[in-house]
């Protein structure tokens, strides 16, 4: 068996919860006493690798963001171990790091930048980007007279076609009209047949069925099941009958 893509070993996360921001900038400087801790994550451990396309799933709180933002580097763990290894793409908060007195092509190379790439690659894949975005003539306007959606076409735009090892991909994103939506959907199941590695968090067994061959169930912060996507639902299900 090849190296896993994705390791996570013993890994747990806790986060400090704050009553207001006042009390958040003074634990910088004293640590509070009897704070209250949320443990997001309990001793999760699995493997993933490439070419896998894997469908986390879970109520809301489980732990499933957490273990995107971790994949992504933007959280690390309180214990144990992350291993990732390769470009990873995030379809989570697409208008992350735009600049909004730059135009979208300016924002190309910029976004390129923060994903680590360089002039010459961002130049092959730029015209591919603007294409899939459908901004028109908006392409070459500052960002900050864009809507929301634009933004958010732009962005997909951008880390579907920067061809990553890993896509992440949150499906409670919303990017623009149902044409666009079905385009979406159509360009991460090429993404997947093309041995991308993909992990797609979601509420829709039917998504997770058509895109995943393989599902992580999450609760409370604990890993309940890893293997066959029928009976990673089944054990979902059975789960939630028993509150």
């Amino acid at each position: 068996m090849s190296q896993p893509i994705i390791s996570f070993k013993n890994v747990s996360k806790e986060y400090t919860l704050y009553k207001n921001d006042q009390e958040r900038f003074r634990a910088l400087f004293i640590k509070p006493k009897n704070a209250k801790i949320n443990k997001a994550l309990k001793n999760v451990s699995f493997d993933i690798h490439a070419g896998e396309a894997i469908g986390i799933i879970g109520d809301n709180g489980a732990g499933k963001s957490t273990i995107l933002k971790m994949i992504t580097g933007v959280a690390h763990p309180t214990e144990g171990d992350v291993e990732v290894h390769g470009k990873v793409a995030a379809l989570l908060e697409l208008t992350a790091g735009f600049s909004m007195e730059m135009t979208g092509r300016e924002n190309i190379y910029l976004k390129g930048y923060i994903l680590g790439l360089n002039d010459e690659y961002i130049r092959t894949i730029e015209e591919r980007i603007i294409d899939f975005a459908q901004l028109g003539d908006y392409i070459d306007q500052p960002v900050r007279t864009y809507s929301s959606g634009m933004r958010m076409r732009l962005g997909f735009a951008i880390n579907v076609n920067i061809e990553p090892d890993i896509l992440v991909v949150d499906e409670a994103l919303s990017v623009g009209d149902a044409s666009f939506k079905k385009k979406c959907k159509s360009k991460i199941n090429e993404i997947i047949k093309s041995g991308i590695t993909v992990l797609y968090v979601s509420h829709n067994k039917g998504g997770v069925k058509e895109l995943c061959n393989r599902a992580i169930f999450l609760k409370k912060g604990e890993l309940i099941f890893d293997g066959n996507v029928d009976e990673a639902y089944e054990i979902y299900e059975a789960s939630k009958s028993k509150k």
